[in-house]
């Protein structure tokens, strides 16, 4: 006997995602040509280094756009938990992505270090600093979308360009006052360090969901004891806990009764604990009488509850 609810708490935070999402798409891949052009105008590499960012950033944007609308949609026969999955893996392409563009920054400072070239500062200060207010805007919004992983990797994208017009307008200002070549592929290594931490911080995240690990903010042993003090619950056997995105999680448990005529009232019970107290509402509950686990006998019945 399986019994669903249904609500439409998620659908709503999807929607503001897209938006959020397509409208910083719109500000970046705006800029994007602009400093592509201005970096290989002036030669600069840090410019060029945001510019590739901002081109990533667009990419990233509207893989985190299409990942936020496929979310929204409706669990189907073949995909029984919908599409809530498509955040993470939206979020592991960007992150991905990212690392890959730091290398080939890296790479290019590296050999820029050993052969240094000139570089337009004034007209790398002037683009860095025009990009460095998209980038601000761009963040701003993001930071007021709905906080999940797909939105997360999307605004390390921007930080990263963010850091990177920061970088590119010190490198212009320095070597407009002094002619020092060197700091722009330094400020580069630099800017993309930093950058990679947080990216491998971002892959780590991502792939402790596709792994099905436990959710960083619950505690498997709390919610045992929590539904081990239900009247009528003997024990607590084969607890699970996954997560479907950053903010959608799912459980699986054998709960042990005395009797199994006592299931219909200490259902209602677990559904208000695990659901009040902890915010699970993806849940599949077994019940099995002492006798049925000692015989190890196959389940009697499964219910579920999904608002």
């Amino acid at each position: 006997m399986t019994e669903h609810q249904h609500g439409h708490g998620h659908s709503h935070g999807g929607a503001s995602s897209t938006r959020v999402l397509i409208l910083s798409l719109v500000f970046t891949t705006a800029f994007a040509g602009v400093e592509v052009l201005g970096g290989i105008w002036a030669n600069s590499l840090a410019l060029i280094a945001d510019a590739g960012h901002m081109i990533t950033d667009s990419l990233s944007l509207g893989i985190g756009a299409f990942a936020a609308w496929l979310s929204r949609r409706r669990a189907s026969k073949r995909h029984t938990y919908g599409f809530a999955r498509a955040e993470t893996i939206g979020a592991l392409v960007n992150t991905l992505f990212m690392l890959g563009v730091v290398v080939w920054i890296v790479v290019a400072a590296l050999d820029r270090l050993t052969a240094p070239v000139e570089v337009g500062g004034v007209l790398v200060m002037v683009i860095a600093f025009i990009g460095l207010l998209v980038n601000v805007a761009v963040a701003w919004l993001l930071m007021r979308g709905e906080n999940n992983m797909n939105v997360r990797a999307a605004l390390l994208h921007v930080m990263g360009d963010l850091a990177g017009s920061v970088a590119a307008l010190a490198s212009g200002l320095v070597i407009y006052l002094t002619g020092w070549l060197l700091i722009d592929p330094l400020l580069s290594l630099f800017i993309s360090v930093l950058i990679g931490i947080a990216s491998i911080n971002v892959l780590r995240d991502v792939l402790h969901v596709l792994m099905e690990g436990t959710p960083k903010d619950v505690d498997p042993t709390e919610i045992t004891q929590a539904l081990r003090g239900i009247d009528g619950v003997l024990g607590v056997h084969h607890l699970h806990v996954w997560s479907l995105s950053s903010s959608r999680h799912a459980l699986s448990a054998e709960i042990e009764v005395e009797a199994l005529e006592a299931w219909e009232v200490i259902m209602p019970r677990l559904q208000r604990v695990l659901g009040d107290r902890f915010d699970l509402h993806h849940c599949t509950l077994q019940p099995q009488t002492q006798r049925s686990r000692a015989r190890a006998e196959p389940a009697i019945s499964c219910q579920s509850f999904d608002p």
